[in-house]
């Protein structure tokens, strides 16, 4: 079985690309002069951000599995307490807007400028959240394995 804290890098990253898609193809719904492109778009990217929102709380939720058994200290405790902070933020506001957007409107539509407004910030948000994360791996060492020696035993000399 994977351990949770290799589960976690896995998830992430769906939830990244499938709303800055949506933010992408949402925003550009709105800038979008023919009606039928304009819908095509505004579905699309109503369905990424959906499917972001879902793949955001699966990500939430195996980073908070994958911290539980984890013994940190200092800076490194610091770090994973800001990243989970922004991460859950994040969440919240992502599935409130997915909602707004899933629920509250037909997939068609073009998307309001209060709702992209809110839905950039939300997305600057998320690529915080993800760069926090990154740090965690990158300046922290945290969820690297630690390096091993060789597998084989050493060769008696000649």
């Amino acid at each position: 079985m994977i351990p949770l804290i290799e589960w976690h890098p896995m998830a992430v990253h769906f939830p990244l690309a499938l709303v800055i898609t949506g933010t992408l193809a949402l925003s550009a719904a709105c800038v979008m002069p023919l009606q039928r492109w304009s819908s095509l778009l505004a579905t699309v990217g109503t369905w990424n951000l959906c499917l972001g929102a879902v793949g955001a709380l699966l990500a939430l939720a195996t980073g908070l599995a994958a911290i539980v058994g984890l013994e940190l200290a200092g800076a490194a405790r610091a770090a994973v307490a800001l990243h989970v902070k922004w991460a859950v933020l994040t969440s919240v506001l992502l599935l409130l807007l997915a909602v707004w957007r899933g629920a509250g409107q037909v997939a068609a539509a073009r998307p309001s400028r209060l709702f992209l407004v809110l839905l950039w910030m939300m997305t600057a948000a998320l690529i915080i959240t993800g760069y926090r994360g990154g740090e965690n791996v990158y300046r922290y060492g945290i969820g690297v394995s630690a390096l091993r020696g060789p597998t084989e035993p050493p060769r008696s000399p000649p």
